[in-house]
């Protein structure tokens, strides 16, 4: 599977999966994401079932916080 991950391409050996496979594929730790497939953005209570196809343009953004 190929997809367009913030701008960038990446390949990945399956033929989908879900955000949350794909988060901990990346190593994201950071508590506070969104993410949005196509220009739509998943809300987090479906991260589990969502799925990412081959072709999507996938976005994903951490919040920082600070003062």
């Amino acid at each position: 599977m190929k997809i367009k991950l913030n701008g960038e391409y990446k390949e990945f050996n399956k033929d989908e999966m879900t955000i949350t496979e794909l988060v901990k594929e990346l190593g994201i730790k950071a508590p506070n994401f969104a993410v949005a497939v196509g220009m739509d953005v998943i809300p987090k209570s479906e991260y589990d079932t969502f799925k990412i196809k081959d072709g999507d343009n996938v976005e994903i953004v951490t919040f920082v916080g600070g003062g």
